[in-house]
């Protein structure tokens, strides 16, 4: 599967439903999993069914099976997200829960984040951008000075 790239303008209907870009909708038609991703950031992730089926297995296998932690990982991976699917006009309805942690109004951001979109509050992306910025240049730097 090809990533996902792009930053998308679009906007929630009164029923919190997502609209979701045309290019995307063949590759989502088998259905999607919305969750807030590990990382916290205001915003919902969206990625497909097997592909979130795929993160959580990686990220579970690291811990013993009786684990508080591992529990604790199950609790908010499972806990947190929804599966749903595309209706037909290929939008998703975005659960209260979740656009609550990314507190999002009727204009979002789409943004393509390689395994997965994510759904930003337009404000709040436009307000992480130079904190993205400013990441994106020192990791670059510590992966030179590892090199």
């Amino acid at each position: 599967m090809a990533p996902f790239r792009g930053t998308f303008d679009h906007t929630l209907d009164a029923k919190s439903r997502l609209t979701v870009p045309a290019r995307y909708r063949a590759t989502l038609a088998s259905g999607v999993v919305l969750a807030i991703p590990s990382d916290m950031r205001p915003c919902v992730g969206l990625w497909r069914v097997e592909d979130y089926d795929s993160h959580t297995t990686a990220a579970l296998a690291r811990y013993p099976a009786l684990s508080g932690e591992r529990s604790e990982l199950q609790r908010f991976l499972f806990g947190n997200s929804q599966e749903t699917e595309l209706d037909a006009a290929g939008r998703v309805m975005i659960p209260g829960f979740l656009g609550e942690h990314a507190s999002l109004s009727k204009e979002v951001f789409v943004v393509g984040a390689g395994d997965r979109l994510e759904l930003w509050n337009r404000d709040a992306w436009r307000e992480h951008q130079p904190t993205l910025r400013s990441n994106v240049v020192e990791s670059t730097e510590r992966v030179d000075r590892a090199a």
